[in-house]
């Protein structure tokens, strides 16, 4: 027997519970869970999760070669070897992710409970730990009760361009007749929903539920109660807040801005007694409801305001007199299927103290914290009943100090809090959040202190996956920049900006970006559910949305923006190994496919184009676009290239489904597309593509397009543009930089793209930064260009920079999809000379450090369980390579594979190994 751990992960269709029993010895280890988007909830998938392990040991090369799965109805059962409801037996075969359950048909509300253990190629491990998984109510018809709310708004609202709609607060008292075995509550609050049991809040969750178009698909969230329940009275309270339901802009633009109606909810509890029974409370006409509460109004646009003078004291409790409350009403429900939320969260994920404080005039003070972040602020005052403290919100600060907001547009960004009196009191908003860096505040009682406030971080809670640092304090800081936009605009699905009256869905923001994004974030479950969101935004006839779920009704026809719903499927695929979402998306994003080309093709082109290389550097910085034809890129070139590169993934998408009909067509539509776009666009005497902007050169050269003997004059091309008439410079905009950096690098200039990612002037990440952004701006020039579009916090400026971090510079690339094998090839012929980064993979930790001391490389790696690594040494000359002070060649569990290029390729197995290279004898360094 050997020393290895399992690490369990398991994918759940409801709620995940902590591990049930102690470690089985020293032998199996199970460090942490992880809940999966696996299903379907409305399928018969629903009934089969997937389940997966993490594998590690002490010693190198650890393989997996067999496992068994056990699955009980109970832990007693399991760990008495009684599997009732599946034992795999043995199956031999190294898969550890993305194991389907095929044990007995599962039901609403069953509970699972799981362990495994596995065989390795040096010996069998002991069981793990049992984890377990609940399934949710999988059929409309499990849900009791019916919808409640109040389909109207009350003197004190008002309901136009800037609605003001109070918050609803609902109760409920019930009795436990017996002594309750289980308590489970599952709920629909829409759109946001705080749940009470006994006055105590039930989960960490803010901002809940994920948002949807909830007229085709409403998530619900559940909670196991048990110990918030008593036996005898009870008593639930529920607030809804109006999200993205009751929308922020009613009676507006009702051709464009979606809107469903008033807030409402269903809820169900049950109620399982220690003698079998059960028992169901749900909600009905029974429920009390207020309007007239403390939450005067919650608009994400505008804001918060609560009046504490107002305040329900106890209204959530046992006894509280609710005789002027409401009778709740039976409302239409939202047409939307519920299913269970199976992404992540919102939570409050970090706090920041503020940095600084300054009065601004007798009655205003500005803060400042110090990061651009995406939350709230929660107040800390004292002072007489009726005083009112208003917080305004902005992300940078004018010449005079006080606040710019003109980029907001019409966002009012102020949330409003009325004291009590008394003593001091606290108070944070609930359904909101704003984008912001400085705080305005008006109306203190008093000086105000930093102690005063404190900044609520709230974004998904989803595990940061990824780190990275370098000798080069640019990149280091563009890293984190990066981190802290992408982060703030993680809200249920991935949005463009936190700040101003937008915060939409845009699909063209993460054609790559989701990608860069996987290696900071654990996103997988994210994503699976925003591809669910286009899915659902589709027309009949095949069309999708730039923004989805589709609260802008935006159906433009282009190829670019929509092409991101491939794009998202195969990241999934590539970096987590997930073919579930290819399986479930292909007849739709084939439908899509055909779409595009039996509308828009022409002369084997596809012509529609909506948005151009979007947010190019403009020729003037006080322009949002260019308006110089030179500098703009031909749309029918970017539709149709971007369109042959879609075609290259549906096509290995048809391979994966098994569709050689489909397979078969796609090859032919690729090569007439080909052909057609090279006699169009391609000039062969020059080596330039239409206008010759490095976007219309880029694409056609990363995506394959250029006849062979065209390339190397297209990429000197790219290299002239950028180097000389662009003074080493991006040139390119959202679709040219999600291309540009590993464009450059793969064909043999890393150091040009390293120059582009540490440059300091404009345009550049790094001008951002040294012009005070602390996360990434929307414009290149977004300290100069007209306010009507300069988000300080947006993303799709990245590109592909972030993949390039850790493909090019950590040389860490998915060589198989889910890192079931990886490619070790960072570019060390770039002028940086040390960088460190890790990425968790489903597998485990992969981590890269390297530095260069005079002729010597350093190289430390960490390979994961169960996985092999391709590593690539920058010399021809294996006798120059050593491990731990050993001749490379000597070195049991590395195996000599090729020579690539001048660089010596091995296959390691698992474990951590500490390399160093001989630079005198490499023709690469």
């Amino acid at each position: 027997m050997f020393k290895q751990k399992i690490i369990t992960y398991v994918a759940i269709l409801l709620t995940i519970s902590p591990s049930l029993l102690a470690m089985a010895g020293d032998l199996v280890q199970v460090k942490k869970l992880r809940c999966e988007l696996l299903t379907n909830p409305e399928s018969v998938n629903n009934r089969q999760p997937r389940l997966s392990w993490e594998i590690a040991g002490d010693k190198r090369g650890l393989k997996q070669v067999a496992y068994q799965i056990q699955v009980g109805s109970s832990p007693d059962l399991l760990t008495k070897g009684n599997a009732d409801l599946w034992d795999s037996k043995k199956v031999e075969t190294d898969s550890s992710v993305y194991i389907p359950y095929k044990g007995k048909q599962l039901q609403s509300r069953d509970h699972c409970y799981w362990r495994v253990k596995i065989w390795s190629n040096m010996g069998e491990s002991a069981w793990s730990d049992v984890a377990s998984w609940s399934v949710g109510l999988l059929n409309y018809n499990d849900w009791k009760g019916r919808w409640i709310g109040l389909d109207r708004s009350f003197p004190w609202d008002r309901e136009d361009q800037f609605s003001r709609l109070s918050a609803r607060y609902f109760r409920k008292e019930f009795d436990a007749k017996k002594k309750i075995k289980r308590a489970k509550v599952y709920i629909i609050g829409l759109g946001l929903y705080e749940l009470y049991i006994n006055g105590e809040k039930i989960g960490k969750q803010v901002l809940a539920p994920a948002p949807t178009d909830y007229t085709k698909d409403v998530k619900y969230n559940s909670f196991d109660v048990t110990d918030k329940l008593l036996t005898g009275k009870n008593a639930m309270g529920v607030i809804l807040g109006n999200g993205r339901y009751y929308t922020m802009r009613q009676a507006y633009k009702p051709y464009k801005i979606k809107t469903f109606g008033y807030p409402k909810m269903r809820l169900n509890l049950e109620l399982e007694y220690a003698d079998g029974s059960k028992d169901y409370i749900s909600t009905d006409d029974s429920w009390k409801v207020t309007a007239d509460g403390p939450i005067r109004t919650n608009n994400e646009y505008d804001g918060e305001e609560y009046d504490a003078t107002k305040e329900l004291t106890g209204w959530n409790t046992v006894g509280y007199l609710d005789n002027a409350w409401l009778k709740a009403s039976f409302v239409q429900e939202p047409g939307g299927m519920p299913r269970a939320q199976m992404n992540e969260f919102m939570q409050v994920m970090d706090t920041l103290k503020p940095k600084a404080i300054h009065r601004q005039t007798a009655e205003i003070y500005i803060i400042d914290m110090g990061q651009n972040m995406t939350g709230w602020v929660k107040l800390h005052v004292k002072g007489a009943a009726g005083t009112r403290v208003k917080l305004r919100f902005a992300e940078s600060l004018q010449q005079d100090g006080s606040l710019f907001v003109a980029n907001l547009r019409d966002a009012r960004v102020t949330d409003s809090y009325t004291l009590k009196g008394g003593d001091q009191e606290s108070w944070e908003p609930r359904f909101i959040y704003h984008g912001f860096r400085y705080v305005e505040v008006t109306g203190y009682p008093g000086k105000p202190s930093l102690n005063d406030f404190e900044g609520m971080v709230v974004y998904d809670a989803l595990a940061t996956t990824g780190t990275f640092s370098s000798d080069q304090p640019m990149l280091n800081a563009i890293f984190k920049n990066a981190w802290w936009g992408i982060a703030g605009n993680y809200k249920g699905m991935p949005i463009d900006c936190p700040q101003r009256n937008e915060r939409q869905p845009w699909l063209g923001d993460r054609t790559t970006g989701a990608y860069g994004e996987s290696f900071l974030f654990d996103n997988a479950k994210l994503y699976a559910k925003w591809l669910d969101d286009i899915q659902a935004a589709q027309m009949a006839d095949g069309s999708i949305p730039d923004v989805a779920p589709a609260f802008w009704r935006y159906y433009s026809d282009n190829v670019t923006w929509p092409g991101t719903y491939l794009s998202v499927a195969d990241m999934l695929y590539q970096q987590y190994g997930d073919e579930h979402a290819i399986k479930k998306h292909y007849a739709s994003m084939k439908k899509w496919m055909d779409y595009m080309w039996d509308n828009y093709e022409e002369d084997g082109l596809v012509t529609k184009d909506k948005y151009g290389d979007w947010c190019v550097p403009p020729e003037s910085k006080e322009l949002i676009h260019s308006k110089d034809p030179n500098r703009q890129t031909d749309g029918v070139l970017l539709a149709s290239a971007t369109y042959y590169h879609l075609i290259q993934l549906m096509r290995g998408f048809a391979d994966l489904v098994g569709n050689e009909s489909d397979k078969q067509l796609f090859e032919e539509k690729a090569a007439r597309l080909k052909e057609a776009f090279n006699q169009r666009f391609l000039n062969k005497s020059t080596g330039q593509y239409s206008n010759g902007t490095v976007t219309a050169n880029l694409l056609p050269l990363y995506f394959e397009m250029v006849p062979e003997e065209h390339r190397k004059l297209v990429f000197e091309n790219i290299v002239e543009k950028i180097t000389h008439e662009n003074k080493g410079h991006i040139s390119t905009g959202v679709i040219g930089t999600q291309y540009l950096m590993r464009g450059l690098s793969n064909n043999g200039r890393p150091d040009l793209a390293f120059q582009l990612a540490t440059n300091t002037s404009y345009p550049s990440w790094g001008y951002m930064a040294e012009n005070g952004a602390t996360t990434i701006w929307e414009l290149w020039n977004g300290d100069t260009a007209n306010p009507a579009m300069n988000s300080q916090n947006h993303v799709m400026l990245l590109g592909d920079l972030l993949i390039w971090y850790y493909e090019n510079v950590l040389g860490i690339k998915a060589a198989k999809p889910g890192f079931k094998q990886i490619r070790m090839k960072p570019d060390f012929d770039n002028p940086l000379n040390q960088a460190t980064g890790s990425f968790r993979s489903n597998y485990g930790l992969i981590k890269s450090s390297w530095k260069k001391e005079k002729d010597v490389l350093q190289w430390d790696i960490q390979i994961p369980g169960n996985t092999t690594a391709l590593v690539y040494f920058p010399t021809a000359d294996k006798g120059g390579i050593y491990e731990n002070e050993r001749k490379i060649e000597d070195v049991q569990g590395l195996r000599y594979v090729k020579d690539d290029n001048g660089s010596s390729v091995f296959e390691a197995g698992s474990g951590t190994y500490r390399f160093s290279v001989n630079l005198t004898m490499s023709d690469e360094l």
